[in-house]
């Protein structure tokens, strides 16, 4: 049987979104202590356990049978696959940390941001989407990774061209260029129930429609580069 879905209405769930090499993950992990009132769900997974990952904790990992299991069964606010593996919201984590009196705060893909406004449109949900002011910058994060091939941060940069294509569907936008300042804006959002309202103006458009020209840019000069590579 299928859970029930969340019914606390006054309690809005928060979805962060970005890129690779955005720097959501670091602007949550500073932001949670801070603003206690905030309180992430944990996550379900397909993909193992990374050796410093506690399950429950970090993510519930699970098989893929099982993971499917759960979305025939409508236990999942919000899944998406990425990279291979799944990635999914249980309702019953949003459900337990809703009756705790705290905002869920959600860090998923376009995908499952998606999902989780078409079930809760603003303002039941408020999504957020989160990216450093200038395109090149992304790129210089993606490259102090120092893990990752030319090829695979091409297929990167691809893929937040298409993200950034969904972004103007989100409520707010912020520019994480000052971590501090970027953690008090999302504060700012969640301080105020209905998100502070979308306060998206012109200039935001623009700086959006520039930011894919520059993605462009920077993923042609890796395609050229990895060209030359294979020469």
């Amino acid at each position: 049987m299928a859970s029930s879905p969340v019914t606390n209405s006054q309690k809005p769930v928060f979805v962060v979104t970005g890129p690779s090499g955005a720097g959501k993950g670091t602007l949550i992990s500073l932001l949670l202590p801070r603003f206690d009132v905030l309180r992430a769900a944990v996550s379900a997974t397909t993909r193992p356990p990374r050796p410093d990952e506690r399950a429950g904790v970090d993510y519930h990992f699970q098989k893929r049978t099982q993971f499917l299991e759960g979305v025939g069964a409508g236990k999942f606010l919000e899944y998406a696959e990425y990279v291979g593996d799944l990635y999914g919201t249980l309702k019953d984590e949003v459900e337990k940390v809703l009756k705790s009196g705290k905002h869920v705060l959600l860090d998923i893909e376009v995908e499952g941001a998606r999902q989780v406004r078409d079930q809760y449109p603003y303002p039941g949900s408020v999504s957020i989407f989160i990216l450093p002011s200038d395109p090149r910058v992304l790129l210089e994060r993606l490259h102090q990774r120092k893990s990752e091939s030319i090829e695979q941060i091409r297929w990167r940069l691809d893929r937040a061209e298409y993200e950034l294509q969904q972004s103007t569907l989100f409520d707010r936008w912020i520019r994480n260029d000052d971590l501090d300042r970027a953690v008090a804006e999302v504060v700012s959002i969640a301080d105020d129930a209905r998100g502070g309202g979308r306060a998206r103006e012109k200039k935001d458009f623009e700086w959006i429609t520039n930011y894919g020209r520059g993605l462009q840019a920077e993923a042609q000069r890796l395609y050229d580069e990895l060209h030359q590579q294979k020469g």
